[in-house]
């Protein structure tokens, strides 16, 4: 059961929401000022927030500005309730971060309605939200709705790119991002002696080239196909304005910007003190993560050695040898050059 919290100084107007609310069955926890407001969002920390602007001891303003400076209670979703003639302050509260607004007086559906759509965007933010980018093109959907979802990209210049042809390269202007439409990139960087470490792959359904745009800096990594590849060019300007007109989504792509700074620092830390053989089990497992489609069986990984010896962070002599252990071992199958597991057990416990 969702929890609400309303934050109305008049009483006769803050019982009303409650009853309404708690008929629809939310649990609802009020306040009669901006002061108990946030004492009860600190004992309670609600799924969303009601508010009156205009309030005595603390308004709705300064509400707003004490949660949204606090980590933990930045993106409960705030909606601001406000009297007609307060609308000329609508901008400055929107301004502030406020999702929405209701007039007073309000119909009893249009506060359901606003609450309801609030907390269904907040639902598709916290969908996979600590995986990877699996799901974002379904999670723009949920926020923005499938057929803009599918608006936005229809009509998006198509190119294919061949196996190992270049995407974008290190020190390149970014016009925009890209969209895996079918195939698989990766994405790395280059030692001054030209030695690459692979540092994500990427499959269809997948968005990347966002990272530089966001930050407006130039590419500090490159991206190739690793398979024929047909990619969505999307220019920056459309994608800024996806980002910029939908809070949520640009929640998701900062999110997404911290979480790869975090998994490359992890990585960084495996070159530095974990086992080849840790790194390459690691590296199998990722792979199989990643492109082992839901239902299927069994995944034959067709990475070339090269590639796979630059994600483990090894020469490929090295990457060679261990692959050889591991096969001694029955860990995997080797054919042809293809990469079978079949002992995913025993190469989970390499990692701890």
């Amino acid at each position: 059961m969702h929890q609400l919290l309303v934050i109305e100084d008049n009483t006769e107007v803050r019982e009303n929401i409650a009853e309404i609310l708690e008929l629809a069955g939310y649990f609802v926890h009020t306040a009669a000022n901006g002061k108990q407001g946030i004492e009860q969002v600190k004992a309670n920390k609600p799924d969303l927030i009601i508010c009156d602007i205009m309030m005595p001891v603390m308004d709705g303003y300064e509400v707003l500005h004490l949660l949204s400076k606090n980590a933990a209670t930045a993106t409960i979703p705030f909606i601001f309730l406000t009297a007609k003639a307060e609308r000329n302050e609508l901008r400055k509260g929107m301004e502030m971060g406020a999702d929405d607004y209701i007039t007073k007086p309000f119909d009893k559906i249009e506060l359901l309605n606003a609450i309801e759509s609030r907390l269904k965007k907040v639902s598709a933010i916290r969908k996979e939200y600590e995986t990877n980018l699996d799901g974002l093109t379904d999670f723009i959907g949920d926020v923005v709705g499938k057929d803009a979802m599918r608006t936005f990209l229809d009509g998006k210049k198509n190119e294919t790119f061949s196996k190992k042809e270049s995407i974008y390269k290190e020190g390149g202007v970014p016009r925009g991002i890209y969209y895996i439409q079918s195939g698989k990139v990766k994405i790395f960087r280059t030692h001054e002696r030209g030695k690459e470490l692979i540092t994500a792959l990427l499959k269809d359904g997948d968005f990347f080239g966002y990272t530089a745009l966001l930050e407006g800096k130039d590419y500090t990594e490159m991206a190739q196909a690793m398979e024929d590849s047909v990619i969505a060019f999307i220019p920056k300007d459309e994608f800024f304005k996806l980002v910029y007109n939908n809070k949520e989504i640009a929640k998701k792509f900062l999110y997404l910007l911290t979480k790869n700074v975090t998994e490359q620092q992890a990585q960084l830390l495996d070159l530095a003190y974990s086992s080849v053989r840790k790194r390459v089990a690691d590296s199998l497992l990722l792979l199989q993560e990643r492109y082992k489609k839901e239902n299927q069986q069994q995944l034959i990984l067709t990475i070339s050695r090269e590639d796979l010896a630059n994600i483990v962070g090894t020469a490929s002599e090295t990457l060679i040898r261990t692959l050889s252990d591991f096969k001694d071992e029955k860990l995997i199958e080797i054919q042809t050059g293809k990469i079978k597991v079949i002992n995913e057990k025993k190469l989970k416990e390499m990692r701890n």
